[in-house]
């Protein structure tokens, strides 16, 4: 790996495009490097898991309305839908919104976090979408892939965008360009230019994850997704971009990042930089190892804390003789959905099941209670409203911990945590003590997920939706991918027999 400091330069200085960071994310999707083989395996175990999630969703309400959307635009030769027969076909920016909304609406598929955090698995249904609709076949689907996956998570290694209220969907979109760049073989000028007109149109505000969560949160990637697949094709017009669209005085750095906070550097003050690590001329892109799914439908930070509440509940006889519980984690689980946040919606039992997902309060008290979690039955009305689990919901407090801290920003990846500490006090002063670094589930867990494993999750999620036959005939076709030809690419499509697929309202299209 290469690292890369990227600060603000001011228009005078005329900053060549071989020194601007989009045009360095430009040379990485352009290089022709093969995939490993352990990079293919992972791709493959995360098309499965984006089409595990996106089923076990199709009928909830923000991915009916993206579907229903996405049928108003067929298109003869296009890309498949999710629930849909994969003989329909629609306009690829359409799809790729449709099955994106699909894959992040139960916020159960994988994810990256370092500086930033992110879901790279968002990358996968624009760039499937474009190779159904543009003839490429599954190899080349496993290069895309592996370049959307590897800029996207190297952006997150690097630039925090959440201190400066940013969602996170500004570093997936410009990796999607990239990897839709490497799908169709574009030349650098040309991904240069999709990559920065994909970063100008993406910057939205982390609102969108804050109070009453509202179903744009799984709206958001797929929206980056069709902005991308949209900036790509511009760009292939011969269109340009917002330049330098990083470093510029104007641009993204300066103006919504932290370019203009100066730092003391020897005897002088230069605005603050970024060190993004990329893949050097000819090295293989595995960033996609170094990322991991969820075993549970919650917010990442959780999926540790769940398995930690598994493991003490035995240990405790009466609910109603805890005094209160103490979580000790990171800033990030604190501020973001520990009660940091000071969000009375997280402690609220008519919150939305968006909201719910974003409490790790409430996620505590349910999987203390349960010993079990569910994609549905957890975030029930009735489930939330149990009088025992309020009273025991309200007792939990979060507080940052520095060295939880130190561990969730940790480049070691064997130091790297996303769980914490509980302190359960009971009425009669005992107490019960237990921490848990990582989920299970995670590659340093106790039981890391391999391919049994996704197949599982994927059987699982779509029982009752999927017929077996249907189940079968998509896991054999995943686990292909490389050999697919073009004609195949629609293998890749889940179909759902119709009376089980729900219709929307009418809106426009």
């Amino acid at each position: 790996m290469q690292m890369h400091p990227v600060k603000v330069y001011p228009s005078k200085a005329l900053l060549k495009r071989e020194d601007q960071l989009a045009w360095k994310i430009a040379a990485v999707a352009a290089d022709p490097v093969g995939v490993p083989d352990d990079t293919a395996a992972m791709i493959i175990n995360r098309v499965i898991d984006n089409a595990a999630v996106a089923l076990a969703a199709i009928n909830r309400s923000a991915p009916t309305s993206a579907r229903q959307m996405a049928l108003g635009h067929p298109r003869q030769g296009g890309a498949t839908v999710f629930g849909r027969p994969a003989a329909e076909r629609y306009s690829p920016e359409w799809a790729a919104w449709a099955n994106g909304t699909a894959v992040r609406e139960l916020d159960m598929h994988d994810t990256f976090l370092a500086a930033d955090y992110s879901h790279p698995g968002d990358n996968i249904p624009p760039v499937l979408a474009v190779a159904q609709t543009t003839g490429k076949d599954g190899a080349a689907v496993l290069r895309a892939l592996a370049t959307a996956y590897e800029i996207h998570i190297d952006l997150v290694r690097a630039i925090c965008l959440h201190e400066h209220k940013v969602d996170h969907i500004a570093h997936l979109c410009p990796a999607a360009a990239a990897g839709l760049g490497t799908l169709l073989g574009l030349g650098q000028a040309t991904i240069y230019q999709a990559v920065q007109q994909a970063l100008h149109v993406s910057v939205t505000f982390r609102q969108s994850r804050k109070g009453e969560i509202s179903s744009w949160k799984a709206f958001a990637p797929a929206h980056a997704g069709k902005l991308a697949v949209e900036a790509v094709d511009r760009a292939m017009r011969g269109e340009g971009a917002p330049s330098p669209i990083y470093e510029g005085e104007d641009g993204v750095i300066a103006w919504v990042l932290a370019g203009r906070t100066q730092r003391y550097q020897g005897d002088v003050y230069e605005p603050t930089y970024y060190d993004v690590p990329l893949p050097g001329p000819g090295e293989a892109k595995r960033a996609i190892l170094d990322s991991y799914t969820k075993e549970h439908s919650a917010e990442y930070q959780s999926q540790a804390l769940i398995d930690l509440a598994f493991k003490v509940r035995e240990r405790i006889r009466d609910w109603d003789q805890v005094e209160r519980i103490l979580l000790h984690t990171s800033h990030h689980t604190h501020y973001v959905i520990g009660t940091g946040a000071n969000d009375p919606q997280k402690m609220d039992p008519g919150a939305s099941r968006e909201t719910l997902d974003h409490s790790i309060m409430y996620i505590l008290a349910v999987a203390l209670q349960d010993g079990a979690w569910h994609h549905v039955d957890s975030y029930a009305p009735e489930r939330a409203n149990r009088p025992e689990t309020i009273r025991l919901w309200h007792k939990v407090e979060t507080r940052e911990d520095p060295e939880w801290t130190r561990r969730y920003h940790s480049r070691d990846p064997n130091e790297l945590a996303f769980g914490g500490r509980l302190e359960i006090t009971m009425k009669d002063g005992s107490t019960i003590v237990d921490e848990l670094a990582v989920a299970n589930a995670h590659p340093l867990g106790a039981k890391p997920f391999g391919r049994a494993d996704y197949i599982r999750k994927f059987r699982i999620l779509t029982d009752g939706i999927v017929e077996k036959a249907e189940q079968d005939r998509f896991i054999q076709a995943a686990e292909n991918l490389a050999t697919l030809k073009a004609s195949e690419l629609a293998e890749l499509n889940v179909a759902v027999p119709a009376d089980r697929l729900r219709a929307g309202k009418p809106g426009i299209f």
